[in-house]
């Protein structure tokens, strides 16, 4: 058999234990213990989440990466990174929302979900505004928010009035309160820009298949307080889509973030799937050219993967080369494994045996090298 010296490695983020960086790396050592002279071509990879700015950064000379000082999803203030790269000879800031108000972030989740806000998002966007950049890519995955985007357009100047003219926090539990919202000092050179949205989430904002209802519970969205967040950025959407004069609730993508997904739509953003902007932004498939197998992963591999993550983009590219592509996750849902095995030439996860989540995630890095080294021997050894 002949063996593919020429691997194209493209993981997304295995989140909470290994960057994308860190998963390709992990990936290339074990596949190198087999086959010592492969060529391991490193795309680490991202569709819009946690990595995004990694990924989008990875072997850029020309980018630069900054940090704000910031409000995070809580009272307190963060250090969030943002990045300045070129595009079509074009000035790009790449912004990932998990910098900011991220799932992981321990301080903002102890913050209660009716509390948390975006308005450190909105700044981040001002401080990008300030280098000059008039092109922003905005990765909305992973975040720990469900204010439907109201706290990005205060952070962007916007003022949220109640029926007394008296301004209201941009948070879910104030929402119902809102009555209209002031424009005046909205910061003008964001209607200048063009803005992407990286997302691949498809839901409205509100409703069964909103951002409360599906992604709310993640957050800490209790059933109890399901309905009055719902209801709540429902009125504050209303009022916001009099102000700027435009519909977006039930835009795809709207519900994404928590609702920033609807605060974008409404500044002109357009939604793009973050796994294909980055692919194209890392030149996937020149990187595919000769090569003879492609691996991919993520943390966990369920339906949802299908729906557009990292792995299925990097497949679909794969399989337009007619290359063989195999998943590597932390762990693949065995009910999903019909459908995955339609587009993936194998389905493996890195568990050896009975161990403990933490212990787990604390042996990534090894487990993860151990599975691709075993993976490259059933491709077959030098």
């Amino acid at each position: 058999m002949k063996t593919p010296r020429i691997v194209v490695i493209a993981p997304d983020s295995f989140k909470g234990s290994l960057t994308s960086i860190e998963a390709a790396q992990a990936m290339a050592l074990g596949i190198r213990r087999v086959w010592p002279d492969a060529e391991c071509r490193l795309l680490p990879m991202a569709d819009g989440g946690e990595g995004t700015l990694d990924a989008c950064l990875h072997g850029d000379a020309a980018g630069e990466r900054l940090t704000a000082r910031v409000r995070g999803a809580g009272p307190g203030a963060r250090d969030a990174q943002f990045g300045v790269t070129q595009r079509d000879g074009q000035a790009v800031a790449v912004i990932e929302v998990a910098q900011v108000v991220g799932i992981t972030d321990a301080d903002g989740m102890a913050t209660p979900v009716g509390r948390r806000t975006t308005i450190g998002v909105g700044e981040l966007l001002r401080r990008a505004l300030d280098r000059g950049v008039r092109e922003i890519m905005l990765g909305l995955g992973g975040s720990s928010t469900n204010d439907g985007g109201a706290g990005m357009l205060v952070g962007l100047g916007a003022r949220l009035l109640d029926a007394a003219g008296q301004a209201v926090e941009p948070v879910p539990d104030e929402l119902q309160r809102v009555v209209k919202l002031d424009l005046g000092g909205l910061d003008a050179r964001i209607a200048q820009c063009r803005l992407t949205i990286l997302s691949d989430v498809d839901n409205p904002l509100t409703g069964p298949h909103g951002a409360t209802a599906v992604f709310g519970p993640q957050k800490g969205v209790t059933p109890e307080l399901q309905a009055r967040f719902d209801a709540a950025i429902g009125n504050f959407a209303e009022r916001a889509e009099q102000a700027f004069q435009r519909a977006a609730r039930n835009l795809p993508g709207a519900g994404a973030a928590g609702g920033l997904g609807f605060a974008c739509r409404l500044l002109g953003g357009t939604l793009h799937s973050g796994a294909e902007v980055i692919a194209g932004l890392l030149r996937l498939d020149r990187a595919l050219e000769a090569a003879g197998w492609v691996l991919t992963g993520e943390g966990r591999s369920d339906t949802q993967t299908l729906r557009g993550k990292t792995p299925t983009i990097v497949a679909r590219h794969a399989r337009q080369q007619r290359l063989p592509v195999t998943l590597l996750s932390g762990s693949v849902e065995r009910a999903a494994l019909p459908a995955l095995n339609e587009l993936f030439d194998g389905c493996f996860s890195l568990t050896f045996g009975p161990s403990t989540l933490p212990e787990l995630m604390a042996d990534s890095r090894a487990l993860l090298a151990d599975a691709a080294g075993q993976l490259a021997c059933l491709m077959g050894r030098a």
